[in-house]
């Protein structure tokens, strides 16, 4: 598709937002991915990425070991080569430095599965089975400098049922994930960012 968005995607595992999101941009999408990178070399993703023709790219956090500005330097000029008008973290486990979100500002998305405000950072289903939430779900944001606090793109909802568990709750607000991330990451490379609601 001629003049689409370009679009890189950052993974840390078995990347199935990735896969989501990617097979999602084809026909008349507004956005074509351009790379997968990975902060694990052995990531699953990967593989699934190269087997659907993506360029794909690994930089290994670990030998950076708190030298975070390193690490990000390397992520930069690996995406900088690729171009892309818009990054996606689909499950990218790193915590990214305000420099980092400055250089790519207003141009980065990353789902988080709890309704924010509620629950940023981790253990998301376990705090919300311990609230007693009768609803769960995943919110799609701008990245910020405050973790999982830029501003809201779209949230997906999913009930809790009885006698849920962290595991049934999270496979049930994974499949929404799937259903949002591209929704939403199709109406930001249109230029829309009034927040989507789903379902």
């Amino acid at each position: 598709m001629s003049g689409a968005r370009r679009v890189a995607i950052l993974i840390s595992g078995g990347g199935s937002n990735m896969v989501a999101l990617a097979r999602s941009m084809t026909g008349d999408h507004p956005a074509r991915p351009c790379l997968v990178l990975a902060n694990d070399p052995d990531a699953g993703g990967l593989e699934k990425a190269r087997a659907m023709g993506i360029p794909t790219a690994a930089l290994d956090h670990r030998p950076f070991g708190r030298n975070r500005a390193a690490f990000e330097d390397g992520l930069i000029a690996l995406l900088d080569r690729a171009a892309p008008d818009l990054i996606a973290l689909a499950g990218f486990m790193r915590v990214l430095t305000p420099r980092f979100v400055d250089h790519y500002r207003g141009r980065i998305l990353n789902i988080h599965p709890s309704l924010l405000p509620k629950y940023p950072g981790l253990h998301t289903h376990r705090r919300a089975l311990e609230a007693g939430d009768a609803q769960a779900g995943c919110t799609v944001h701008e990245v910020t400098a405050e973790l999982d606090a830029g501003p809201i793109l779209g949230q997906g909802r999913v009930p809790v049922l009885p006698g849920d568990t962290e595991d049934t709750l999270a496979a049930r607000v994974l499949t929404m994930e799937h259903q949002l991330y591209p929704a939403v990451l199709r109406r930001v490379a249109e230029g829309e960012r009034a927040p989507l609601y789903l379902p």
